[in-house]
């Protein structure tokens, strides 16, 4: 009896220390820290080049306390900003970068509204993470001076097929963007009938796909019986897909122009119309000279203007000015990559 004893307690005594060391010991050590290239590069991108490499980025281990699996994402900020508006370059699970091309850099430039033949600084960190659970670790930003060329920015997108739109994958018309290439695809559409339903799709065929299910905002991949609905009858809904934790929303918004150009004044909203053939909002309408803006849902929440004068529009923009009285087609262009509008005097 004594010697079963002996032995139970021995047993227990080695299934704990076993236990004891197959438990990681967490103990977040060093953040990485970028060694290529060096802070305070110049580059001064050629179009002639935009499918070359750019050039390695490259960055040391970061230490969580044990070997873990490790994702690396490399992030690109306008200084200043602080990181709180980031743009993904890179996502690997190495000490470097897959291929980065001059291209790539020049577009990311060009979205962050980073003037083109002007030389802008830029910061950039590398950020390890092993799991939802445990902090990131980030390293120190280093700048870079960049000069990029002027071209057309190029958004990476989901296509949106739908009964809206026959059902067709491959319509570049109906789509929404990814703005900052961090998988979050965002845009406005027309859903013109009440039973709408459709899904988002990726490469413009049938082959990469997701949907919902249980109409529960997680996305599901592929199938069929899982179109997802609109709520709140035919307009133009404001699309939320995000690859990044498989969720996606939509919200009604019913747009108008505001403003002391208008009859109404800041009072009310004018409400505007879809129009298939323009592919836009529209309204033809008598303005005085003053100012107006375009909003959702007759408040300030969605609400759109124009900051540089250039008839493209950010949210929560500058009053748009209208110089002479007179008869206006004004048309809103939400469903494309940049918002933009129109003022033709009739």
């Amino acid at each position: 009896m004594k010697k079963y004893i002996l032995f139970s307690l021995i047993a227990v005594c080695l299934a704990a220390c076993t236990e004891q060391e197959l438990t990681p010991v967490l103990e977040l050590g060093a953040a990485p820290e970028i060694t290529s290239p060096a802070s305070g590069a110049v580059f001064t991108l050629d179009e002639a080049q935009a499918n070359n490499q750019l050039v390695a980025f490259s960055w040391t281990a970061a230490d969580f306390g044990f070997n873990a699996a490790t994702t690396y994402t490399l992030e690109i900020a306008k200084v200043g900003d602080s990181f709180s508006d980031p743009t993904t370059l890179s996502t690997v699970n190495g000490l470097e970068t897959g291929e980065v091309t001059i291209g790539q850099l020049n577009n990311i430039m060009l979205t962050k509204e980073l003037p083109a033949g002007v030389p802008s600084t830029i910061e950039l960190r590398v950020c390890a993470t092993i799991s939802e659970e445990v902090e990131t670790l980030c390293s120190a930003p280093i700048t870079l001076d960049v000069t990029p060329y002027q071209a057309e920015v190029n958004y990476p997108f989901l296509n949106v097929p739908g009964s809206y739109q026959d059902w067709d994958p491959a319509n570049e018309q109906t789509v929404v963007f990814s703005r900052k290439s961090d998988n979050i695809y965002e845009g406005y559409l027309y859903m013109a009938d009440d039973s709408t339903k459709y899904k988002f799709v990726q490469g413009g065929s049938w082959d990469v796909n997701w949907g919902d299910i249980e109409a529960d905002g997680i996305l599901d991949p592929g199938g069929v019986g899982n179109d997802i609905p609109i709520n709140d009858g035919a307009g133009m809904y404001f699309l939320h897909c995000d690859l990044n934790d498989f969720t996606h929303s939509n919200v009604k918004t019913d747009w108008g122009i505001i403003g002391d150009a208008t009859p109404t004044g800041w009072d009310e909203d004018t409400d505007m119309i879809w129009d298939e053939e323009k592919f836009a909002l529209t309204i033809t309408m008598d303005l005085t000279a003053g100012e107006l803006k375009f909003r959702a849902n007759d408040t300030w929440d969605i609400n759109v203007g124009d900051n540089f004068g250039n008839g493209q529009l950010q949210a929560d923009g500058e009053n748009i000015p209208v110089a002479e009285a007179g008869n206006y087609t004004i048309d809103l262009h939400l469903s494309q990559a940049n918002y933009g509008y129109t003022l033709t005097k009739n």
